[in-house]
Formats: structure tokens, sequence, C-alpha cells
């Protein structure tokens, strides 16, 4: 019970007493309240509230028409005006004035044609003569505005020195890309301080960074190639003519442009990939290391010796003067399939020297031929039938043809003489011409290392 009480206690002087910091005027200040009425007022002084209301009215050209009357501090405003918002102004100014209870407005529009006309045709007149006056001003600021525009657009057509300042060329296009904005903005701040409106500068950059973001989502895409052909034109992951599959196209590199990287198809046909593909795409170049491997298979019977007919055919492949030595041909049994083992053959070649697909014919051609010179069978798919019982059979399937015996021995390897394996180099050809055709203007330099 006592500490129910001790509980009741702190609680009420938590309310009573001021908290710390506050004045005993700060806790007693009563809310402020509204002034008193007067209970009289003298007939001089509604004289004196109206006088002074028909003065202000009088100075303002559409309010001197409005007829005042004023009783006990009560004004009551009373005629037409031009338009609403000078009915609320009336008011406003009205009971402002000392003494005044209460304002009692009513104040109409007046929608007469001549009195909503005039003022409207008087203000384009003024506006004409104001803008005619001017001109000069006017003139003068657009004619600084295009100078420095131009200075501008001068400075970043001399190609050769955002050259020499930046050695990429897709960066000295961004450099005077730049310049030629930068000239443009400058230019119409000084017009706009010149004509002294340079407050309508930020309405408009400010309109200007809401459109900008508004097409920036639009042109994403556009953006994302512009980016890529920038990166890919630092990296440099290719050079012109070299042979690269991108994305699955297969050609040789003709150019990189500040849009896409063209390439010259293997058939003679002009491929554009877009930059944001190539950026992010796997990209296979067979031009930088002049060794490659090829590969191939060949089946032999399932009852042959597929160490034996590895040994055979490698050494055909060996015999190859294309067939590289180091790195050595190699061959592996890939699989047993239903009737046949599968054997597979590796051999590099030197692709400055022999064309890779003329290399692989003739490896196969070879190794076919030796494999079957010496006995192996390299056999089509076999399938097994069964019969059930009491079932005749043909003649012919009752007696089984007798197995040819293969040789112990290897035979010596005998092969004919490759014939040419010459790389073919029409469609590089084709692609220095139009190189040398097109001139300079080309992404790709030769000075920067490849990534």
């Amino acid at each position: 019970m006592k500490t129910l009480k001790s509980l009741a206690l702190a609680a009420v002087l938590l309310i009573v007493l001021p908290a710390p910091g506050w004045t005993q005027e700060d806790v007693a200040a009563p809310a402020p309240q509204p002034s008193p009425i007067a209970t009289t007022t003298a007939a001089s002084e509604n004289a004196d509230i109206a006088g002074r209301i028909r003065s202000i009215f009088a100075e303002i050209d559409a309010l001197g028409a409005v007829e005042v009357r004023v009783s006990s501090g009560v004004v009551t405003l009373s005629g037409m005006v031009p338009s609403q918002a000078d009915v609320a102004r009336a008011e406003a100014i009205a009971a402002r004035v000392s003494g005044v209870v209460t304002v009692q407005n009513d104040l109409r529009r007046d929608l007469d044609l001549d009195t909503n006309l005039a003022p409207t045709l008087d203000q384009i007149s003024q506006d004409v003569r104001s803008l005619f006056r001017a001109l000069p001003l006017i003139g003068v600021a657009i004619a600084l505005g295009l100078l420095i525009g131009a200075a501008g657009y001068l400075l970043a057509s001399v190609g050769r020195f955002w050259r020499w300042i930046t050695p990429n060329p897709f960066l000295a296009e961004l450099a005077a890309t730049f310049v030629r904005f930068v000239s443009i903005v400058v230019g119409l701040i000084a017009a706009l301080e010149v004509l002294g409106a340079t407050a309508l500068l930020g309405a408009v950059l400010g309109g200007a960074g809401v459109i900008g973001i508004a097409i920036g989502f639009a042109v994403r895409d556009t953006v994302d190639n512009y980016v890529s052909s920038l990166m890919l034109s630092l990296r440099q992951p290719f050079r012109a003519n070299d042979h690269v599959v991108i994305e699955g196209h297969e050609g040789r590199v003709v150019r990189l442009t500040s849009r896409a990287s063209i390439l010259m198809t293997l058939d003679g046909n002009h491929l554009r990939i877009p930059n944001s593909v190539v950026f992010k795409a796997v990209i296979l170049n067979y031009t930088r290391n002049p060794e490659r491997r090829f590969e191939f298979e060949l089946g032999i019977d399932a009852e042959d010796d597929p160490i034996q007919g590895m040994a055979v055919g490698l050494e055909a492949v060996k015999a190859l003067p294309f067939v590289l030595g180091n790195p050595p041909a190699t061959a592996i049994i890939q699989k047993v399939g239903d009737s046949n083992i599968v054997l597979r053959f590796y051999g590099w070649i030197d692709q400055t020297q022999t064309d890779f697909l003329k290399g692989r014919s003739l490896a196969i051609q070879a190794a076919k031929s030796v494999l079957e010179g010496a006995g192996f069978a390299l056999p089509e798919p076999i399938y097994r039938l069964r019969f059930d019982k009491g079932v005749e059979l043909p003649a012919a399937a009752t007696t089984a043809p007798e197995k040819t015996l293969r040789p112990a021995a290897t035979p010596p390897v005998t092969s004919a003489a490759p014939g040419d394996t010459a790389p073919d180099s029409h469609v590089a050809q084709m692609v220095s011409e139009e190189r040398a055709e097109a001139g300079t203007d080309d992404l790709l330099d030769d000075r920067r290392p490849i990534e």
C-alpha cells in the first residue's frame, strides 16, 4: 500500500513540477488569445477605415471601381472586378487595415468582353514593343553564343591534335565530342548572362537532367554498345586479318568501328557484330598461335587388335611431311561401339605453312588407306537378328562364312605423296585489299598489346 502511494505522489510531482531548465513563466505562460473586439465604434473611426481602404484601392487599376462601406468595423466590398484573383486580393487588403473586425466580400467578376480582352491586348502590345527594343541585345547574345560554339567546334575538328594527346582514335573522338558539348553549354551560359536570364538556365538544366534520365533508359542498349566500343579499343582483343570465332560466327577481322566489329566470313561475306556482344562474348582466335592440333576418328572391326591399329594408323600420320614432330602425333581408343572399336588420332600442323582442313583431310586418307592395306576392316554398323525355335532359316544363313585371318606383323607403311596443303589466302587477301581502300578509320592499333 505504501508503494502505491509513493508511485502516485511521484506521478503528481512529475506533472506539477516544471522540467529542468524551464522557468516558471514558461510553465504558466497562457496560449495567445485573439485581440478583443471593442464594444463601441465611433462613426469617425468607420469613416477613417473606409477612406483608408478607398485610397488604397484607388491606386490599383483593377480595384478602382470597388465600393467600400464600413459599419461597426465590418467592411463590405461590392462592385465588379476583372478577375477572380482581384476578388481575393481586395479582401486581403481590406482585412489588413487597422480597426477592421471582418470583411464581407460581395465582389463579382466582370465578364464583359471588352473589360477582359483589353488588358490582354495591352499586355501583348507591351511585350511586342519590349521585344523590339531588346532585339539588339538578343543579337549580341546570340552572336556571342555562336562565337563560343564555333570556337569549340573548330578546336574539336583538329584531329591531329587530339590524336597527339591520346593515340587511341576512339578516345580522340570522344575527347573532341566532349569539347563540342562543353563549347555549346558555355555559349548558352554566356548568351543568357548577357540577356540577364541566368535564372532560366537552372530550369533548363533541371529539365534537361530529367529528360536525360528518360533518354538514358530508352537508349541504354546504345550506351552499352558505346562503352563496349571504348573498352574494346583499349583492350585490343584481336588484330586485323585474325581468324576468329565470336559467338559461333567464324571469319577474319576486317576492322573495329565505334559501333560494331566487322568480319569477313570464310564464304567472303561481310558480318557485323555489335560491340556490346563482342565485349561479352567468348572469342576463339586461331591466328595467335601458329601451331594447331587436328583430330579425326576411324572405326575398326571389333575383333581386330586396337593397339596394332593405333600403331599402324599413327605411323601413317607421322609419315606425312606437314605433320609436326614436336609435339608428336598421338592416338587413343575413343570407345568400343556396338560393332566396332573407335580410334581417335591427333596431329599438329603449322598453320602458316599448312591449311588446317587440307592437312586434316590428307591425314584421314593416309590413315584409312594404311589400315585397309594392313587388313583392318572399317565396318559399317552391324545388327544381330534372333530367330525363335521352329522358324526355318534361309539356306545362306545356315553356313557361316570363314573369317579371314589378319596378318600378325604390321606391313611397311607406304603413303602416297600428299597434295597441295598450302594455306588458302584468298579471304586474307580480300581483307587486306579492303583495309587498304578504307584508309585508317579503324580502332585496331598494332602498337598496343593484345589482351
